[in-house]
């Protein structure tokens, strides 16, 4: 076990802490939810438990199928040990299907299915509400070289395939999805985490939701959404 020393970070969603070795951290999950940048707040019950081992079999899944990223292990129900990335300040959104945001700009309907699927570069600012930019930005404000953001393409629809492979006899669809990215030992990987608090997922037969739209939009059974979407990643687990 890698003795935790000082909080290095708390963001809406998690809290970092600096552990004896200088290329790991301990994340910790809480259950705080927030929505529309801060402005709704609350809290989901056990939702930093669920976030923790979805994320972990996540992780594991795409380390498998040659995704690099910066999952070591689990070290507890709320905690995973991860590796310490220089984290690129672009966050990374794949689109399969059209919700949200994506249906207000473009006036598509929800759930409408577009040609391929859709990648968004949104620059990772809370003060600014996280607006969204494209290559010309990232390459003009040196958010991230042009090797970085190929990398970062390759491996956001890299990560698109596996999920959307395992989860479809879930039953799950993937709607979308938001990554971000760090630098480690030279080379760009995945970070942060992949859970009903990034995700838009729907259940496959009757389109429910069963991700933190359901508290973003007051639809009730929030913790069932969570629970469900474990309850089948969990199941699946041994297939990995």
């Amino acid at each position: 076990m890698v003795e935790t020393l000082e909080q290095v970070y708390e963001g809406k969603a998690k809290k970092v802490f600096r552990t004896a070795d200088p290329q790991a951290y301990m994340v910790y999950y809480k259950d705080d939810a927030t929505a529309f940048n801060g402005l709704k707040k609350g809290q989901i019950k056990d939702k930093g438990y669920y976030n923790n081992q979805i994320s972990a079999i996540f992780f594991e899944l795409l380390s498998k199928k040659g995704v690099p990223n910066h999952f070591i292990e689990l070290t507890g129900e709320r905690n995973m040990l991860v590796k310490a990335l220089e984290i690129i300040p672009v966050e990374v959104v794949v689109r399969n299907i059209v919700a949200g945001s994506l249906a207000k700009r473009t006036g598509k309907p929800e759930g409408y299915k577009p040609a391929l699927p859709v990648l968004e570069f949104y620059y990772k600012s809370d003060e600014l509400g996280d607006p969204m930019i494209n290559d010309y930005h990232i390459k003009a404000f040196n958010f991230a070289a042009d090797e970085e953001v190929a990398a970062i393409k390759e491996l956001a629809l890299k990560t698109n395939d596996v999920l959307l492979s395992y989860l479809e006899p879930l039953q799950i669809e993937l709607v979308d999805f938001k990554l971000e990215f760090g630098r480690y030992e030279g080379r760009v990987i995945l970070g942060d985490e992949i859970s009903p608090d990034t995700c838009r997922f729907w259940d496959a037969a009757t389109h429910e939701k069963l991700d933190k739209d359901r508290f973003r939009r007051d639809l009730g059974k929030v913790e069932e959404a969570y629970q469900e979407i474990y309850r089948r990643l969990s199941g699946a687990k041994n297939k990995l």
